[in-house]
């Protein structure tokens, strides 16, 4: 027996061995462990391109979602500077107002890092004129 003929032989039983392994209960599964790691070498450039795209990717979602909590805390701004000009509001433009309160402060207690202070006596005073308006039932009448 040459080298030759020990090698071939060597290299099918190796090959029927791991075949048995891949088929046997056992969850070892060398096969599939040897095409995810070629996969892996084979796409690795493309695998970085992804991974580039998700995180650019969610820093864009993270831009949007402040810029809408800033737009957000602007209409709440808003409000409140017509409620201390003496402009009055139907019911229903204070509830758009409270839901856009609880909208900001869902994203705040989400995002700690985000700087909230900014309305906090805008969204106690909204509060406060709302609580006033609702005992003395003289909220502007809905057109």
């Amino acid at each position: 027996m040459n080298l030759q003929e020990m090698l071939l032989g060597g290299g099918i039983g190796v090959v029927g061995l791991l075949t048995l392994v891949q088929i046997a209960p056992v969850q070892v599964n060398p096969w599939s462990w040897l095409a995810k790691r070629i996969g892996r070498a084979i796409n690795a450039e493309v695998l970085d391109q992804v991974q580039t795209t998700q995180r650019k990717l969610d820093e864009h979602i993270e831009r949007d979602d402040a810029g809408r909590a800033d737009q957000v805390r602007a209409n709440i701004l808003a409000f409140n500077r017509q409620l201390m000009a003496g402009e009055r509001h139907t019911r229903e433009e204070f509830w758009e107002a409270l839901a856009s309160i609880d909208r900001y402060h869902k994203y705040c207690d989400a995002h700690p890092e985000y700087p909230n202070e900014r309305a906090v006596h805008a969204i106690h005073n909204i509060g406060r004129v709302y609580d006033e308006r609702q005992r003395k039932n003289d909220f502007l009448p809905d057109r």
